[in-house]
């Protein structure tokens, strides 16, 4: 992916993202967001290279993740009931 397809997949200038690349520039959460989401990855990719390449993308939980991103608030509340009312099945006591 060129920089100039990263900047019109998360509209952006060709010259922010190659600030934003070579570190002259910090960016916003939602920006690492959209970042993010062009990219297949997870946000935490961006900030370390500890993780193996895809780690989360490949993961339950990177995918869980993407999902969640585009959620207002009253949707992640919904479904913290749902996720608590799942696990209080799955794990009894």
């Amino acid at each position: 992916m060129t920089q100039q397809d990263l900047a019109e997949a998360v509209d952006a200038s060709v010259y922010m993202i190659s600030k934003m690349e070579s570190s002259a520039s910090g960016t916003s959460f939602s920006m690492i967001e959209r970042l993010a989401r062009a990219l297949s990855l997870d946000p935490a990719e961006l900030f370390t290279a500890d993780l193996p390449a895809s780690h989360f993308q490949r993961s339950a939980y990177g995918r869980i993740t993407r999902q969640l991103v585009d959620l207002d608030e009253d949707e992640l509340e919904w479904l913290e009931g749902v996720i608590t009312a799942a696990l209080k099945v799955r794990r009894p006591g």
